[in-house]
């Protein structure tokens, strides 16, 4: 089977990884990348190949699938050119700039009969897939994402820059509608909120707790979960982490015997992690569903409710922020 002919547009940091996965792929065929900045553009083709397009439209022309890595601001207007040309499209997270333009984009999708998927990576990352298994029915979930301040994707804020991976993968394991929130943010380097936390509560009466900060002075992706009868640390970052199991949870009732002997009742199991980078799982389940094998990335609609989310976050903060401006 031929592989999938796959274009890149724009390489800035992620866009320069989609096209190192594409190059090394034996089910994509890297045909080039397309940016702005023409020398960056010939600096990634020289690195992974493929050709450097002068326009757009010349390289959708030439490819059956691209990635747009665009400023946020610009996924729209890509994603729906490039829809239009016939191309299936894999955008990079967040989807949107605003829950209308992602409407807009499924729409476009819908019209040309294409694929349109959303890079939630974090789906992907081995550790939280090895976690998956013990992850029945989470009723607390607390995330923290730390990251240094990095003078790019200024264009949105914290919410859309990091905290949406942490939103997804809640939404993504819980399965459940969100029926409250509560939002605190704080802009500290930036025009826009650089720090924020989030409390999520669901129908099922599930609570996740997410922090996320893009000027921290360590770098920190941690999420952990806990269940009726398990508790389960991820280490993103790392990827590695562990689960705390009660063996027979009907016989566990705190305080009926020693402490000792229910800690003995509580199997300690760390996570077998396969190997495998997230962002290059991520591209190959993209080009699979492609050919009809697997759901692929993170869905359009995902995508979509993912942003919708972080648009109440986002809404959250700014009344809360009007609160101390008048008090």
């Amino acid at each position: 089977m031929k592989p999938v002919r796959c274009g890149v547009w724009g390489v800035g940091v992620w866009g320069e990884k989609h096209a190192r996965v594409y190059g090394a792929s034996r089910q994509a065929e890297l045909v080039g990348v397309y940016d702005r900045s023409r020398a960056k553009a010939e600096e990634v083709a020289r690195q992974f190949g493929g050709r450097v397009f002068s326009t757009p439209e010349a390289l959708l022309a030439e490819c059956e699938a691209i990635s747009v890595a665009t400023p946020t601001v610009g996924h729209l207007e890509a994603a729906g050119q490039a829809l239009a040309a016939g191309c299936h499209v894999l955008v990079e997270k967040p989807m949107a700039a605003t829950v209308a333009e992602a409407d807009a984009m499924i729409e476009a999708a819908e019209r040309a009969g294409r694929v349109l998927q959303v890079g939630q990576v974090e789906r992907f990352n081995p550790a939280l897939m090895a976690a998956k298994p013990f992850l029945k029915e989470p009723k607390f979930i607390e995330a923290h994402r730390m990251a240094a301040f990095q003078p790019r994707s200024l264009d949105i804020d914290v919410v859309g820059d990091l905290m949406i991976h942490d939103i997804d993968a809640v939404l993504h394991l819980t399965g459940q509608t969100l029926s409250e929130l509560s939002a605190v943010g704080v802009a500290v380097l930036s025009s826009t909120e650089d720090i924020a936390n989030a409390r999520l509560e669901f129908a099922d009466g599930c609570v996740a707790n997410l922090t996320a900060s893009r000027v921290s002075v360590e770098r920190l992706r941690r999420i952990r979960f806990f269940t009726r009868n398990s508790y389960v640390s991820v280490d993103l970052f790392e990827r590695a982490g562990e689960a705390f199991v009660i063996r027979d949870p009907g016989s566990f009732k705190p305080g009926a015997v020693n402490p000792l002997s229910l800690l003995a009742g509580i199997q300690r199991t760390k996570l077998d992690v396969p190997r495998g980078e997230p962002l290059t799982l991520e591209l190959e389940a993209f080009v699979r569903s492609l050919r009809g094998d697997g759901a692929g990335a993170a869905s359009a609609r995902a995508g979509r409710d993912a942003l919708a989310v972080a648009e109440q976050v986002r809404d959250a903060m700014r009344r809360r922020a009007r609160q101390w401006a008048v008090s």
